[in-house]
């Protein structure tokens, strides 16, 4: 990569700015960040709002001039190879990046938004960026009730930070258990007795139909028929169930999902799916143009996870240097720690395929008064997942197993304190 050759990256998360650090000083590289934030670590949110980190914490390393904050693209000409921003500005390219990442999904719930309308509620919040998780900082405090929308990764992660500081939680899950894409039956249920210990109140197959909200305080009236003016602020007061049960609510997280931030792609007329569709070396439909992190989609997946987002930005750094390997994918491992100081914690780690296919055999090792779990798969002689909650110190063992594609020499050592040593 020479520095006459002048790379434009759309997004200044993990995978834009670990790009323009691997690509270096030599290159001419310009990152467009959004968010007027410096740089932080997304995955550090939950920490934040836990109030176990100060936001400057979660900060990225320093990216120098490279970085443009606070300036948003909103338009991608590949006639003229420009990228047009809301500023007024217009960023000329030879190769273009797209890390835009992924936006929080807001379910179709009634009551979220007014016709016409896109504010939400007071008190209801998406936990997706900083500005989410300063603003929720700042109304939560004990005795709050908060209604958290998702048992997933996210959810569950919001649902254990806002019981930490005080909130009287209630974490509604449409599906059978907790973290379903990540965790079997049985670790789902390790965790759910966790966050139960945590002051948690958990609801599974609970489908949210509705928010219930009202407006401020009506001003006394002057005269008879004085309405109160148009435009005055919804707060939310609860939420609905599918079954017409009530939760009252002071405050409501959305973790319903992310969805990769596809939009300037297809205004380009790009190739996409459920991202930004990529090759081996992270090309899009149009040669020029690359795509990486939560808005990439390689081979038919859509990752949405920092390790991927990372081998990503290392992957085309080094295609744009003039590599050839191709990329192949990422083997992602999801880790979440749970619980701080005083409540004890619960430390969880899943790779691969955690649900046994037909034929396949599963190894378990349990051990209720330690609260442990493990859980391997394996097919044939090969190991293709696993869960682990409760004692992690065999999962990097296991996971370089795994990563190597490797039958392992003696499983049950694998499993055993002793295997990650």
């Amino acid at each position: 990569m020479t520095s006459e050759k002048r790379v434009v990256v759309i997004g200044g998360g993990l995978a834009g700015l670990r790009l323009a650090d691997r690509l270096g000083p030599a290159a001419a590289v310009t990152v467009l960040g959004e968010e007027s934030h410096v740089p932080y670590n997304r995955v550090l949110l939950a920490e934040v709002l836990a109030g176990r980190y100060a936001p400057e914490v979660t900060a990225l390393p320093a990216p120098g001039p490279a970085l443009r904050r606070g300036v948003r693209a909103v338009r991608v000409d590949r006639a003229e190879r420009a990228v047009h921003c809301d500023d007024g500005t217009v960023a000329p390219y030879d190769t273009l990046v797209l890390a835009t990442g992924s936006n929080a999904v807001l379910p179709p719930l009634r009551g979220l938004f007014e016709p016409e309308g896109r504010d939400l509620p007071d008190g209801v919040h998406a936990f997706r960026t900083m500005d989410d998780c300063l603003a929720l900082s700042a109304v939560v405090r004990p005795g709050v009730r908060a209604v958290v929308i998702g048992g997933g990764l996210l959810g569950v992660s919001a649902a254990r930070a806002l019981a930490a500081r005080g909130a009287v939680v209630v974490l509604a899950q449409q599906g059978e258990r907790l973290m379903e894409r990540h965790l079997d039956a049985d670790a789902s249920a390790l965790l759910a007795a966790h966050l139960t210990e945590l002051g948690v109140e958990i609801h599974t197959e609970c489908r949210v139909r509705g928010l219930v909200t009202a407006g401020p305080p009506a001003a006394p009236l002057a005269e008879p028929g004085a309405r109160r003016g148009a435009g005055a602020p919804r707060k939310v007061t609860g939420v609905e169930l599918a079954d017409g049960y009530r939760l009252e609510a002071d405050v409501v997280v959305l973790a319903c999902g992310v969805r990769p931030r596809t939009g300037l792609a297809q205004a380009a007329g790009l190739d996409v799916r459920t991202g930004i569709v990529v090759d081996d070396h992270l090309r899009t439909s149009d040669p020029r143009i690359h795509a990486i992190g939560d808005c990439a989609e390689h081979a038919g997946q859509v990752y949405g996870l920092a390790g991927a987002a990372l081998e990503q930005a290392d992957a085309l750094a080094a295609v744009l240097g003039g590599a050839t390997a191709p990329y192949t994918g990422t083997r992602a491992l999801t880790r979440l720690t749970l619980g701080g100081a005083g409540n004890g914690s619960l430390d969880l780690a899943a790779f691969g395929e955690t649900t046994p296919r037909p034929g396949d055999d599963v190894v378990r090792l349990a051990d209720a008064t330690r609260r442990t779990y493990r859980k391997v798969v394996l097919r044939g002689d090969l190991l293709v997942g696993g869960v682990l909650l409760g004692e992690l110190s065999t999962v990097g063992a296991l996971a370089r197993t795994w990563e190597g594609g490797e039958p392992p020499h003696d499983l049950f050592h694998l499993l055993t304190d002793d295997g990650g040593h």
